[in-house]
């Protein structure tokens, strides 16, 4: 199969698309196929095999991870060279308001994966009264492609309630190889100051208002023997400081590879207060770890946790539950280990192999439905 991959944020960025699109790319390699990737300049010229064609844009202001990209001269002939069977648009905002109608020119199938709110974030940034038109925004480039991935049953339930169409589960997977509790090091918790009796609380992701990372150090405070590590930066790093003064808190910056399992391995309690996230990697990635996790009761955080089983669910932006499941979690650490373990085996039915595989069901879906238009037509 000839796939062709048209996004608007990759690496160096690090978040959920970049990553769920490197272990994409990793696998249609290895099973054969061949790929062509549209990113923003700045990534790599190829990836696991795949050319990567670079599009000209800048950093979407609200989320500087995802690039503007405009419509821009190339894209049609590219396709046309290439001859792709099928394009998936993954995680489309600007540019693909045009690449529907480039594919449907070229006469082929559309696929879309949708993985971030930004109506959701805009109530973050004090844009609230951007939200409707964001969501109708991205509505109209989805009704426009045959089959719509969602990352959670949340998710989806979210857009079917709010008119988009053709809507499908579509989950993610975790390594269970470099994510493993075997990785715990206590040089590593001595280095982030932890001292002998303390827990870490750990949290993995961007630093930014949308995460409701500002309910960390509220909900920490008061609790003994405990210390905070985030890993990770961005625009809410300077803030957050300011409000973690004289709280147990440790920041190091983004992590990635041995030194980001080392991190997860090594803490005690996965905190992941966000209720804008789609699906949550991160949780993915703590669980396969061994560690419970107390995450907000919102977004993919609810296909991921079995409340009482890997951890709990708080309610949402509310400081003060999210700290009375901490300390609940905190009060048996026989029951905390047994919970982390029971995530752990959760995890070992993720593996990214099945979940490409269940994508590559939906890609043959749409290319026998385009195969048989072609025919009747």
């Amino acid at each position: 199969m000839r796939v062709a991959l048209v996004c608007e944020t990759f690496l160096p960025d690090v978040n959920g698309v970049t990553t769920t699109l490197c272990h994409l790319l990793e696998y249609l390699q290895q099973q054969g196929h061949e790929a062509l990737l549209f990113a923003p300049q700045g990534a790599p010229t190829s990836y696991a095999g795949a050319e990567i064609v670079p599009l000209s844009g800048m950093p979407l202001p609200l989320y500087p991870e995802v690039k503007v990209t405009p419509p821009q001269p190339g894209l049609t002939a590219r396709l046309r060279q290439f001859q792709p069977e099928l394009v998936h648009l993954v995680g489309p905002v600007v540019l693909g308001a045009i690449v529907p109608g480039i594919v449907r020119r070229l006469g082929l199938p559309l696929i879309a994966s949708y993985h971030t709110d930004f109506g959701a974030y805009s109530r973050h940034y004090s844009l609230g009264f951007l939200q409707h038109g964001v969501n109708a925004w991205l509505r109209w480039i989805h009704n426009r492609c045959r089959i719509n991935l969602c990352p959670s049953s949340f998710t989806l339930r979210v857009l079917r309630s709010a008119g988009f169409r053709r809507l499908r589960i579509w989950g993610r997977g975790v390594d269970t190889e470099r994510f493993h509790p075997r990785y715990r090091s206590e040089a590593w918790r001595a280095a982030v100051g932890a001292r002998p009796g303390e827990r870490i609380l750990l949290y993995v992701g961007r630093l930014a208002a949308e995460k409701r990372i500002d309910l960390l150090p509220e909900a920490i405070r008061g609790i003994p023997d405990v210390r905070l590590v985030f890993v990770g930066d961005g625009p809410f790093r300077t803030e957050l400081q300011r409000r973690c003064a004289g709280l147990p808190v440790h920041f190091t910056g983004y992590l990635k590879g041995n030194d980001l399992a080392t991190a997860y391995a090594s803490a005690d309690v996965f905190l992941f207060p966000s209720d804008t996230d789609t699906f949550g990697q991160v949780i993915q990635e703590a669980m396969a770890s061994a560690l419970p996790v107390i995450a907000a009761r919102a977004g993919g955080a609810i296909d991921l946790m079995q409340h009482g089983q890997n951890g709990y669910l708080f309610a949402p932006g509310v400081a003060s539950d999210l700290r009375a499941r901490l300390r609940e979690l905190l009060a048996n650490d026989d029951q905390r280990l047994v919970q982390g373990m029971a995530g752990r085996t959760i995890a070992e039915q993720r593996s990214w192999p099945r979940v490409m595989n269940e994508l590559m069901g939906y890609y043959a879906q749409v290319c026998r439905r385009s195969n048989q238009r072609k025919t009747r037509g």
